[in-house]
């Protein structure tokens, strides 16, 4: 099944694919659900994929708010009926001193990341510009309050919130319908912004673009639909649709763009 379908992909995508379909398996040999890392929308579309193809298996994801980026996946028998707890996420709020010290998305992101986490293991942060909170799971949320007491040079702690608590980020999305030359990622940078090409071209050659949260430095990188585009400063880039081709060679896409 496997080899068949990763034609369909991106090369890079096979290592998921793999662990994806190993997933599934266990969830089908096994007749038990299976919970997942923390899933970016791609990869959750490529899971979706794969679970839409066997009939004795449903997925299902939570990522503790509704319209959660990432997301945590719980493979399933039919037989299976899913609840919130199984997902085992905790969302943890950054308690610090807020009349002397601010606090930025990049600087949660850099703890956590310098702490050694993959970007997998841990969900959104949320913020309303004053008020932090991090997505974890419930093993994560224990260590993260006994062994992480700064954020920068705040000393911070972890406070537990309930579900009825967490934000819910408020995001201005517009959706814009165009014509590119092409589904190279400086095109779409490009066309989202209303940049020109060469300033797009810039960008993403010095590091300032990430595709699905990983940095990318080639601005021919072809994207597709669910990939989610940062732009530093200008903001992100969301792939809805491809509708084909205009009359004169052109690809029609549906973009939603968030401006930073």
């Amino acid at each position: 099944m496997e080899e068949n379908i990763k034609q369909h992909f991106r090369p890079n995508e096979a290592g998921l694919i793999d662990q994806v379909a190993d997933w599934i398996s266990t969830a089908i040999t096994q007749y038990r659900p299976v919970l997942t890392y923390f899933l970016n929308p791609r990869q959750r579309y490529i899971a979706q994929t794969l679970a839409n193809r066997e009939d004795e298996v449903k997925m299902a994801s939570s990522g503790a708010w509704t319209g959660a980026e990432m997301q945590r996946l719980l493979f399933y028998p039919t037989y299976y009926q899913p609840q919130q707890d199984d997902f085992e996420l905790a969302v943890l709020e950054v308690n610090y001193p807020v009349k002397f010290t601010e606090l930025h998305h990049r600087q949660i992101m850099g703890t956590l990341i310098g702490e050694g986490l993959e970007r997998n293991a841990f969900g959104d942060i949320l913020g309303d510009g004053e008020r932090w909170q991090v997505v974890v799971t419930k093993t994560m949320a224990k260590y993260l309050r006994t062994n992480v007491h700064h954020i920068g040079r705040a000393k911070i702690k972890w406070e537990l919130v309930d579900e009825d608590e967490v934000l819910h980020p408020v995001e201005d999305w517009e959706e814009v319908s165009t014509t590119v030359t092409s589904l190279r990622l400086d095109s779409i940078v490009a066309a989202g912004f209303n940049y020109s090409r060469n300033r797009a071209k810039q960008l993403v050659e010095h590091g300032q673009v990430r595709l699905n949260w990983e940095e990318v430095n080639r601005p021919d990188e072809t994207v597709v639909v669910h990939d989610l585009i940062s732009v530093r400063h200008g903001g992100r880039i969301r792939i809805d649709s491809d509708n084909g081709m205009t009359r004169k060679n052109k690809e029609k896409v549906v973009l939603s763009v968030v401006h930073a």
